[in-house]
């Protein structure tokens, strides 16, 4: 079984992000799940797509934009869960 891959796109100095990623680390669902953060300050690519929004959780082809809760992490997650 290949192990899900969760990606927190975030910047430096972002309280949303802080709270963004204490919630993510205080979920017992997401345990065995990789979490990869990405600084989209290092590429103006990213800047472009997540700037504003940032944090932004990606998770197979589905996004969420902050503010987002434990519900709708689950509800995303619950998308993907393979048949």
């Amino acid at each position: 079984m290949t192990q899900r891959e969760l990606t927190l796109y975030s910047t430096d100095a972002c309280s949303a992000c802080d709270k963004a990623m204490d919630l993510l680390l205080s979920l017992p669902a997401l345990r065995g799940m990789s979490l990869v953060v990405v600084d989209v300050a290092q590429s103006a690519e990213l800047v472009a797509l997540y700037g504003e929004r940032v944090p932004v959780l990606s998770v197979d082809d589905k996004t969420l934009v902050w503010p987002f809760d434990s519900q709708a992490i689950d509800h995303l997650l619950a998308d993907r869960l393979p048949g």
